[in-house]
């Protein structure tokens, strides 16, 4: 038996002041005063938070005594949003969510008995109070990364990570747990800008950050700290796993081949590795690892070196 599918699609004349009474009496109509009172409800409801997965849990939990359901989604791919609640069951409305010609994602609703002709209409009605505040929300998502991301590796960027270095830091000290910081220089790289323009320093600079994420686990957290310098945060993690993937990740680099134009660049990076001590805060692991770092480079370049002190 086929599911039944709605596609959702509003621009923004929908929401003028004549459908908004027209929506109005839609959910009067469909669900009574209670009915209308509990949309009220819901759109006030729905101004309380910029979080995604909070908006949706806040709209199920909003309507449920209306349009009974066993689960909710919400999937924005181009974005990799995904908010699921509750469990899946047989029968589904799903509803492509569109707001003047901006796609915000897919919403569907699913139960064990179908949904009615009656319910459809209503749940349209209401999804009315949620795709607004759900815009919103994914501006300010979209918004919020790009203020932490390197816009040409797609790592975070140096304010995220002077962040992350205090939560994990602070994660490690209350949890004793292990935490691993592998600073990485691209070795020579002035020689790479002058020889081949800062284009292809671009390129090896955004070719060296795909290097360290395909050798780095989900777990770990990658930044572009500066310049031709990269920091990658392993969390749970004690030295001889942070030297295994730092070895890993100069082999892989030291391994590419960079083809710019009619030229192939050699190209080879110099690590550091430091593990956190309970004395540690964020300043002195990060100088452990620079000290660490300094030591590769004068110990001849496109090596791993480990330092527990400043």
């Amino acid at each position: 038996m086929q599911l039944p599918h709605h596609r959702y699609k509003r621009s923004e004349p929908s929401f003028e002041a004549g459908n908004l009474a027209l929506l109005s009496s839609t959910i009067e109509s469909e669900a009574g005063k209670d009915g209308l009172n509990k949309a009220l409800q819901l759109a006030s409801a729905l101004q309380t938070t910029l979080e995604i997965d909070k908006l949706i849990e806040v709209f199920s939990t909003e309507i449920r005594e209306l349009i009974p359901h066993d689960s909710i989604a919400f999937e924005n791919r181009q974005q990799n949003i995904l908010v699921e609640l509750g469990t899946k069951a047989r029968h589904s409305c799903s509803y492509q969510l569109v707001v003047t010609a901006q796609t915000l994602g897919q919403l569907s609703l699913t139960r064990h008995r179908k949904f009615s002709e009656q319910e459809t209409l209503l749940l349209e009605s209401l999804i009315c109070s949620l795709v607004y505040p759900l815009r919103n929300a994914i501006m300010y998502k979209h918004a919020l990364t790009a203020a932490l991301t390197d816009p040409l590796t797609g790592a975070n960027n140096r304010s995220a990570m002077n962040s992350a270095l205090i939560r994990e830091i602070e994660l490690a000290r209350r949890h004793g747990t292990p935490l691993s910081l592998i600073m990485l220089d691209i070795d020579k790289f002035k020689s790479i800008n002058d020889t081949y323009g800062h284009l292809a320093g671009d390129f090896v600079i955004k070719s060296v950050a795909d290097a360290i994420m395909e050798c780095s686990r989900s777990s770990d957290i990658l930044f572009r700290s500066g310049g031709e310098e990269f920091v990658i945060l392993l969390s749970n993690t004690a030295k001889e796993g942070a030297l295994m993937l730092a070895e890993r990740i100069r082999l892989a680099i030291a391994s590419n081949r960079y083809l710019y134009g009619d030229h192939e660049i050699a190209v080879t990076a110099s690590l550091g590795v430091a593990c956190f001590s309970p004395e540690d805060n964020s300043e002195t692991l990060f100088e452990k690892a620079d000290v660490a770092l300094y030591t590769a480079k004068a110990e001849g370049r496109n090596c791993v070196r480990f330092s527990d002190t400043v």
